[in-house]
């Protein structure tokens, strides 16, 4: 009882409401003023789109800003200077819910293959649209709007494993990320998230937080050599020996401590 006490759970619950009613509001006021202002601006396609990534980066780093003031959570982010670069396609585990907020929000600029329900939703298909992310069904579709994304040189962002991962079972990666990348990407960089405790799961509801504060880790692992799977010259045999061998990798890597802190919140 007295470590509760000391990691204030009370204001953590009410940082933790503050900080999503504002992810909310930025949302509306993103996609339904924002970026339709944004439309009306006299610039080339795919300069509003990349002032839109660059938008939503700058937010989603204000939000994880907001939070770690609040003392809602603490991070670090190990070799994110490594990020952003062209044609790179970045692929990470999923453990919970704002890893992707991390991601979008530090790397440069990037672009990311989200669920393609976010179009659905009046709240953030504007924002999904005006950032020009990638929808992840159907499988087809998406192979070709993250391969070509990559080709234009863009940074992309992706999780082989497709939703949250559960916590305490094993990791399962879907081949759609391995594919786009021995098609398309001139760089492949692992990124290792871990959450302790965990929270934001895909069972665990935002109001549902830890007892004691939890602690991000991100490290980006060093770039994949494409080579080796490259020269088999069949794309799909290629594809699942990739994903084969990144499935094996993080299963690996995530067995140790992620990161030691080099940026902190």
């Amino acid at each position: 009882m007295v470590e509760r006490r000391r990691d204030f759970f009370v204001w953590r619950f009410l940082g933790t409401a503050a900080s999503f009613t504002l992810f909310g509001l930025a949302g509306i006021v993103l996609g339904v003023v924002v970026f339709p202002l944004g439309r009306l601006l006299p610039l080339p396609r795919a300069r509003r789109t990349a002032l839109g990534r660059a938008v939503v980066s700058a937010c989603f780093r204000g939000f994880i800003g907001f939070m770690s003031g609040l003392g809602v959570l603490s991070y670090e982010f190990r070799g994110v200077e490594r990020l952003g670069r062209p044609g790179q396609l970045v692929l990470a585990n999923h453990p919970s819910l704002i890893d992707v907020v991390f991601l979008i929000g530090f790397a440069r600029r990037p672009g990311c293959v989200v669920k393609a329900a976010l179009w659905r939703n009046p709240f953030t298909s504007g924002v999904v649209s005006a950032a020009g992310y990638v929808p992840n069904f159907p499988t087809e579709a998406m192979i070709e709007g993250a391969s070509a994304a990559l080709a234009a040189g863009r940074t992309l962002i992706m999780f082989p494993e497709g939703t949250r991962t559960t916590p305490g079972e094993p990791l399962h990666f879907h081949r759609g990320a391995a594919s786009v990348a021995v098609r398309a990407a001139q760089v492949v960089t692992p990124v290792y998230v871990s959450v302790t405790p965990t929270t934001l799961t895909r069972a665990a509801p935002w109001y549902r937080i830890p007892w004691r504060r939890p602690h991000f880790a991100l490290e980006v692992g060093p770039d994949v050599d494409l080579a080796p799977f490259r020269a088999a010259g069949h794309w799909p045999q290629a594809g699942r020996a990739l994903n084969e061998y990144l499935l094996r990798h993080f299963t690996e890597r995530l067995t140790r401590p992620v990161g030691t802190a080099v940026s902190a919140g």
